[in-house]
């Protein structure tokens, strides 16, 4: 961490320190101010700075937290689990194949209903091997129930990352806050690191030793689709905390009058803005939806885009990108291209062109920037 520092107040009246970080040590900064009690991790490129960063703040004071040095992420999470069951607060991050490994551990998570934090690097998925970024990884948490939010830069990865204690806790569910690998996971910016006094832990239920209860005992089709449904109404429904608490669902750039639009997620984005701005100075009317939740998904906002629309993604189903199919889901037909998969990340002067050809109908419906 390096850089002049100087405290100064952000825009709601808190204290804040100006830092030089990436947004791995955004990450860690934001988790330290929300003092968790137990910290699980597997380190994984490009993950790893982010938990290295909090075991040394343990290791000389300045976090009091239980730092667990776990064999696997599938254990990473168990951890977690466990320590929330009882009521702790809880951390925990990961990227790629860690997550993958994870992954049957987060259903786990989300059906218990347990206010957990989780930092996702995002990164590609072998094969072939690759450890560049893209949000491969990210899409397989789409389905178990979790709230996942996408950072676009440093500052973002920190606020999203306080506000994500409070979020999960408010709402007992499981919330994902998700970087770019690299691009943000390595890159430094300047962040206005908030002095914020984090309330205690709340939670719904809380599970101890000398208790005489099960958690997760076996049951029958009735009470597990009734325990589904109560979570998915309850993710739906934490759209109104995000819209009100949170910064919103949804980032519209440049939309006011826009007769063209482009939906982006992550750091991808401020390219995107750029390339905009661009077309905007030879007078053509287009505008950016930046989603900074895909879950819930913001299909409210989606159905209030013009006719015209673009979707960028970095992570594709078949041909067609995730974030496309989830958009024509709500009934908004719309032309996507598939960029920056496996760390094959487009220049803004590429964007432009793609863009180009979008508002003069020149681009197929399909389109990957190979």
């Amino acid at each position: 961490m390096s850089g002049s520092m100087h405290a100064e107040s952000d825009c709601d009246g808190t204290r804040g320190m100006r830092k030089l970080l990436t947004s791995n040590e955004a990450v860690a900064e934001a988790v330290k101010l929300a003092k968790p009690d137990v910290i699980a991790a597997y380190p994984i490129t490009p993950q790893s700075p982010i938990v290295e960063k909090l075991s040394e703040m343990v290791e000389n004071g300045e976090l009091d937290s239980r730092f667990v040095r776990v064999e696997s992420e599938h254990s990473a999470m168990g951890v977690v689990i466990g320590a929330a069951t009882a009521g702790a607060r809880v951390f925990t991050a990961t990227s790629s194949h860690g997550l993958a490994y994870m992954y049957e551990m987060c259903w786990w998570a989300a059906g218990s209903r347990l206010p957990i934090v989780m930092a996702l690097a995002a990164r590609s998925i072998g094969a072939p091997w690759n450890i560049h970024g893209d949000h491969l990884d990210l899409i397989t948490l789409r389905d178990l129930g979790w709230i996942i939010s996408v950072a676009e830069n440093a500052q973002e990865a920190f606020d999203m990352t306080l506000n994500a204690f409070l979020l999960s806790e408010e709402v007992n569910i499981p919330v994902a806050v998700a970087i770019d690998g690299f691009t943000m996971s390595h890159t430094a910016e300047v962040v206005n690191v908030r002095q914020v006094d984090i309330p205690l832990r709340k939670q719904a239920y809380r599970i101890l030793p000398e208790m005489e209860v099960a958690l997760n005992a076996v049951a029958f089709g009735d009470a597990r689709m009734l325990a589904r449904y109560d979570l998915a109404k309850d993710l739906e429904e934490s759209a109104s905390s995000i819209e009100e608490k949170y910064g919103g669902l949804v980032e519209r750039y440049r939309l006011e009058d826009a007769e063209y639009a482009v939906v982006v997620t992550g750091g991808l984005s401020g390219d995107v803005k750029d390339a905009v701005d661009m077309l905007r100075k030879e007078g053509v009317k287009i505008g950016v939806m930046r989603l900074r939740f895909i879950r819930p998904f913001p299909r409210k906002a989606v159905k209030e885009l013009p006719s015209q629309v673009l979707v960028v993604d970095r992570a594709n189903t078949d041909l067609r990108g995730v974030l496309s199919v989830e958009v024509a889901a709500c009934g908004v037909e719309n032309k996507n291209v598939v960029a920056g998969i496996g760390g094959k990340y487009p220049t803004v002067d590429e964007l432009y062109s793609c863009l180009k050809r979008f508002v003069d109908g020149k681009l197929s419906d399909v389109e990957w920037l190979i």
